[in-house]
């Protein structure tokens, strides 16, 4: 063949494959383009069974791209959510969650969407007790969990009888000891460095915020502790008086330092 005729043909064939671009490389070679919005569903599903998140999320995005208006695609946009949440893409999940509620505010399933997006704040990462670990305890930013507890309670209040409510509940208790044992830790690790009135602040902050939650004994402590650091007697023997009235036992009198279990193994 001559040059140019073979050159002439290469171009022709290159121009067929550029204008039918997707029918070679996109939706022709897509296994899913004659699936019914039940069928990418089920497979969406089967997927999430097995953990395969990624696959089922891409079959969610084509399932609601394809049939935005159906109920299937509401039920994608909510699994879509969750296989965010499962594959750990915290973000996006988040994104997923106030994009439905966003779009669906009054969906008979909102009320789990709310509750979702709570549980992803709660499990975020390891949660405050990465602080338990190496990390310096100031270091860690609470915002998860005071995210968390804010849809908690929204749930609580927007949705007093949703099934999801007493579960919600139990961790916006978890949460409250948590956020105060954080500020607890933060207070103990001022006391430690001789910054005493930070610690001060730092225990009165919790005791005032938190005024249930069991890491108030020890708040109270730190209280009296700093107060006799900077010799403020009055103060030191209001604090005392009151930490004995609500602690007579406590295992800090009896100069056991923290010696009850964890707060948070109820959970």
């Amino acid at each position: 063949m001559h040059i140019k005729s073979l050159k002439l043909l290469v171009l022709a064939m290159a121009a067929s494959l550029s204008l039918s671009g997707c029918g070679v490389f996109g939706e022709k070679g897509d296994e899913t383009r004659t699936w019914s919005a039940s069928k990418l569903y089920a497979e969406a599903k089967d997927e999430m069974s097995s953990g395969g998140y990624e696959k089922a999320i891409q079959y969610f995005e084509k399932l609601e791209s394809r049939f935005p208006f159906g109920t299937y695609a509401q039920q994608a946009q909510i699994e879509t959510a969750y296989a965010y949440y499962k594959q750990g893409d915290q973000a996006q999940a988040l994104a997923a969650v106030e994009r439905f509620i966003k779009l669906h505010p009054n969906h008979s399933h909102v009320d789990y969407m709310y509750y979702l997006r709570g549980v992803i704040n709660f499990n975020d990462q390891v949660g405050l007790f990465n602080f338990l670990a190496n990390q310096d305890i100031t270091e860690r930013d609470p915002k998860a969990s005071r995210d968390s507890f804010d849809a908690f309670k929204q749930l609580a209040i927007q949705f007093p009888d949703s099934k999801y409510t007493p579960d919600a509940i139990l961790r916006m208790k978890y949460l409250v000891n948590a956020l105060a044992q954080y500020d607890v830790h933060v207070a103990r690790y001022y006391l430690r460095r001789g910054a005493y009135l930070a610690a001060a602040n730092r225990a009165q902050a919790a005791i005032k915020e938190y005024p249930d939650a069991p890491a108030i004994e020890e708040a109270m402590y730190i209280l009296i502790r700093s107060y006799d650091a900077m010799g403020l007697v009055e103060l030191r023997n209001d604090a005392n008086r009151v930490f004995t009235q609500n602690f007579p036992k406590s295992d800090f009198l009896a100069g056991k330092g923290r010696g009850r279990d964890a707060w948070w193994k109820f959970w």
